[in-house]
């Protein structure tokens, strides 16, 4: 009997029947943004968070708070306000007159899945509370460290920076973002779908059509299973090569960080089991580059001012690689 040409290595059935589940059951409310759904449900298996961009009523936070309830697991949410402080969102030590001590009380943060609407509303200040939460999925008040539960994901939603009354992230806080999500306008068909999908729903509210298609434990197991998804030595230098010319390219003032490189590794991964794949392909690096750097590089100004986006940079920079086959 001859051996088959490719055998898989790793059983990848549950992760396929798990991502089919979570994009049935948001697909019930959402209509299109078929690409915003995708990304998300490849950070929420490659252990990352996202950042999703676009002007009001797209449907950002309603999707956001779609997968959080397709997940078995915690869920809070923080709307960033320009009054918000650093201790509304991490918690703050409350006296105890009985015990005479101090007790911490956990913020809003301490959850399995944290939806921060708005996160551009609120100042820097604010906005640092969640360097450490996000990078070592930790929380350090009064000198104590507090661990976050497993998993820990944060889905943050912005408007675009130009409107009024927003704050610009800093480079540290982007970098702690696996993707960032350019949400579009509906197509005039999607729109008139969505139109006539919330008139026959009447006075149901969307979120109480959605049933759990994860636990939290499920989401450790799969994660553990993407970790050990096989890449080719030959992609982990495509990689390397394509951050390299980010931090090289003549309309770049600043580069990706190695940071990002793990991230397009980590994401592809996932993507690839997404595909029912234990492999990575250069398909799935090329899939995911550009919500991967679009909000890690700096364009220079005199290619701002000429109107050139980051992402119009990365395609030419992919384009001028050779793709490893």
């Amino acid at each position: 009997m001859d051996t088959p040409l490719f055998e898989q290595r790793t059983d990848l059935s549950a992760l396929s029947e798990a991502v089919l589940s979570i994009r049935n059951e948001i697909k019930k409310i959402i209509v299109g943004q078929d690409e915003m759904v995708r990304l998300i449900i490849a950070a929420l298996l490659a252990d990352g968070h996202v950042l999703i961009e676009g002007v009001p009523g797209v449907a950002k936070t309603m999707t956001a708070k779609l997968v959080a309830k397709s997940v078995n697991a915690g869920f809070s949410r923080i709307q960033f306000t320009p009054d918000l402080m650093p201790s509304d969102v991490l918690g703050t030590p409350v006296f105890n007159p009985r015990e005479a001590t101090f007790e911490f009380k956990r913020g809003p943060v301490f959850s399995n899945i944290v939806l921060v609407d708005e996160i551009n509303r609120a100042p820097a200040k604010t906005q640092s509370a969640l360097l450490e939460v996000m990078e070592e999925r930790q929380a350090t008040v009064d000198g104590k460290t507090y661990p976050m539960a497993s998993p820990f994901m944060v889905l943050a939603t912005q408007n675009p920076v130009e409107q009024e009354g927003t704050y610009r992230l800093p480079e540290a806080q982007l970098d702690r973002f696996l993707f960032k999500i350019i949400v579009p306008y509906p197509t005039e068909a999607e729109e008139v779908k969505i139109l006539s999908q919330f008139h026959a729903m009447g006075n149901t509210t969307a979120l109480t059509l959605v049933n759990h298609a994860l636990d939290a434990e499920q989401i450790v197991s799969l994660r553990q299973q993407i970790k050990n998804q096989v890449i080719e030595e030959k992609l982990l230098q495509f990689i390397a090569k394509l951050v390299q010319h980010t931090r090289n390219h003549k309309s770049i003032y600043l580069g990706a960080s190695p940071r990002a490189s793990l991230a397009i590794m980590n994401s592809s991964k996932a993507v690839a089991a997404m595909q029912g794949r234990d492999f990575v392909t250069p398909e799935d690096i090329l899939s995911v580059v550009t919500p991967v750097l679009r909000h890690r590089i700096i364009l220079s100004p005199d290619k701002e001012m000429e109107g050139i986006t980051e992402d119009d940079v990365i395609k030419q920079i992919v384009q001028g690689m050779d793709v490893p086959r």
